[in-house]
């Protein structure tokens, strides 16, 4: 989606400001996590799903491959500085594998609908939607194959609506700015 605003620049200059911008997001999932949690509580992160979003994000404005790469880095390198940095590491270290799947997951298939929201940007709603459906289909299998009974797992799953119901509203919009921002510079 991004590519539009990009399309002056050069292949290098792209790739340079996609990568940029892969690094803002990915650091906005790492740090959204720690001031929900500052703000809210130790549950407050299984509610508002604050690492979600930016990887979603990544994926609707710089396609699958920056949305996946957005979406394994982010868990990685969020338990990587909080086990060095605090008391407990966030995601815990049972949670990374989990998260790590879901969240490429999240990236890569609200990526995927990069093509339709070229030709029309409502698709972000469905992607979003798509992309939610996907990585919270990961997050069950891998832990129904782990053991864990279907029931916790979908109560954990509801725990997360609000967040969830956050990204259908607010990656759209954002992906609508960005379309009206590249329309503009269209014009002119």
């Amino acid at each position: 989606m991004i590519d539009a605003v990009l399309k002056k620049l050069s292949a290098p200059a792209r790739l340079t400001v996609k990568g940029a911008v892969a690094i803002v997001l990915a650091a906005l999932a790492v740090g959204l996590p720690q001031i929900v949690h500052i703000i809210g509580g130790a549950q407050a992160g299984s509610v508002w799903m604050p690492m979600y979003l930016p990887v979603v994000l990544a994926g609707c404005l710089l396609g699958w491959h920056w949305g996946l790469l957005v979406g394994v880095l982010s868990p990685i390198v969020s338990f990587g500085i909080t086990s060095l940095a605090a008391a407990s590491a966030m995601p815990a270290l049972e949670r990374l594998p989990y998260m790590t799947l879901e969240l490429a997951a999240f990236g890569a298939v609200s990526g995927a609908f990069v093509p339709l929201m070229k030709k029309n940007v409502c698709a972000a709603f469905p992607a979003v939607l798509a992309a939610q459906v996907a990585g919270r289909s990961a997050y069950v299998v891998y832990n129904l194959i782990a053991g864990r009974s279907f029931a916790s797992l979908i109560a954990s799953a509801q725990t997360g609506l609000v967040g969830l119901y956050l990204q259908l509203i607010i990656v759209p919009l954002v992906v609508v700015g960005v379309y009206a921002i590249s329309r503009r510079a269209d014009r002119e």
